[in-house]
């Protein structure tokens, strides 16, 4: 194995990232490899502005709270527009209009603008993110879209439709919120606002491959994670549950006490144990996967009084980190047992989740830039950065290239050390 190589698999191995789902320098679905918001980047900026720092800017043709994804010297994200950009005064629904964008990297001109029409009529008002929340996930060949009701799409990467799968009609005040997981032959959704279903369709055709329900309340994405004899687990966070299924079937495969609420931030995992935070009470559980039928008291291993209500989690050598949204604090809690080391209350609200990259914690807060903070019990603040941009950031960043991509309702940044 070569120096590099080695090196990147020493990292990835650290922070609990599969090293086989790792692709140098694309991050292909939403919080990146392995869905654990951890990149393996070295060497990335830690201060930035409109004069530091900033490769390029580039206005997008609508507003979202997806995260772009990238693929060689290429950017793709999703946006929305002609509908529910003003609150106080929407516009007519007929006008709403989804867009698949494709930047590239290294200037940051618009390639490719790719409408689609939605299924109407969407919920009238979808509070803070909008219509366009889902981030895609590729396989290198294809782009795989998720619109809620309007249905999950596939594009080639020239942004030319190839199908449409639906996977549910209903619609939600809090719209559509979880981003598909591609496994083997299959594109897994949690259409919980749509169908109450986590659905799995064909890649090559987009036809119904399997169907679970049981999603209640649930706006978390689906998590993979590695069990014995290289199996994998699909783990969601419900209202009131954990539930773990066969990928390739959809069968259940266990259950455990969950969350007494509704669940937006996603699972992470490390050596077979996931964690899982969430609700407006706060809380974060440990679980060993690999049970068969309620292992609440057989696998839970512990519950803090710790949480968040939108914003995910990382995972840095032995200990969890994120900053939660519902309360303005930042936590850090050791992942053995489940002690909070860290909570202390964070000067901005975030509704992205955190980015791991270089021993840092990138957090973008919704109106006050940017934190950059040592992944450290301590999280000492390094740097707060912000760009003259008054609309809302939303959307997770992520790092690529030796790139940081930062995107708010208006425009798609490009951060990189000069």
């Amino acid at each position: 194995m070569a120096i590099k190589s080695w090196f990147l698999f020493v990292f990835l191995s650290a922070i609990g990232i599969t090293p086989a789902i790792a692709v140098a320098g694309d991050w292909t679905q939403f919080r990146g490899p392995g869905g654990l918001g951890a990149s393996a980047e070295t060497n990335l900026p830690v201060t930035w502005s409109e004069e530091e720092n900033l490769a390029w800017k580039r206005a997008l043709p609508g507003y979202g709270a997806s995260s772009p994804v990238t693929l060689g010297e290429r950017i793709y994200v999703t946006c929305y527009s002609g509908y529910g950009i003003d609150r106080n005064d929407p516009g007519n629904m007929e006008d709403l209009t989804l867009h698949l964008v494709c930047v590239n990297r290294g200037n940051g001109e618009i390639v490719f603008d790719q409408h689609v029409q939605p299924s109407l009529p969407e919920s009238k008002r979808v509070r803070d993110h909008g219509y366009a929340a889902a981030t895609i996930a590729s396989d290198g060949e294809h782009l795989f879209v998720f619109f809620g009701k309007t249905g999950v799409f596939k594009f080639d990467l020239e942004g030319k439709q190839i199908w449409r799968a639906d996977v549910g009609s209903r619609t939600h005040g809090w719209g559509c919120g979880t981003s598909p997981v591609l496994y083997k032959d299959l594109v897994i959704v949690n259409a919980s606002v749509e169908s109450g279903a986590l659905v799995a369709v064909r890649k090559k055709d987009g036809q119904e491959a399997w169907r679970a329900d049981g999603m209640k309340a649930s706006w978390n994405t689906p998590h993979l994670v590695a069990v014995a004899d290289d199996r994998q687990e699909l783990v969601v966070s419900v209202k009131g549950s954990i539930l773990a299924f066969d990928p390739d079937t959809g069968k259940q495969l266990w259950n455990c006490h969950g969350i007494q609420d509704y669940v937006c931030p996603s699972i992470i995992s490390r050596e077979g144990v996931i964690y899982a935070i969430g609700g407006r009470t706060s809380r974060c559980i440990a679980v060993r996967a690999g049970g068969r039928g309620n292992v609440t008291e057989s696998h839970r291993l512990w519950e803090a009084k710790a949480g968040a209500n939108v914003c995910s989690p990382v995972m840095y050598k032995d200990h969890l980190y994120w900053v939660s949204d519902r309360n303005r604090v930042a936590y850090c809690v050791r992942m053995k047992d489940g002690e909070v080391l860290h909570s202390e209350r964070f000067p901005a609200q975030p509704y992205a989740s955190v980015l791991l990259a270089d021993g840092k914690l990138y957090v973008v807060s919704r109106y006050e830039g940017t934190f950059v903070l040592e992944a450290t019990p301590e999280m000492k603040q390094l740097a707060h950065n912000k760009f003259d941009d008054d609309s809302t950031f939303n959307a997770s960043p992520i790092a690529s290239g030796g790139k940081v991509l930062i995107r708010s309702d208006k425009y798609l940044y490009c951060v990189t050390k000069k």
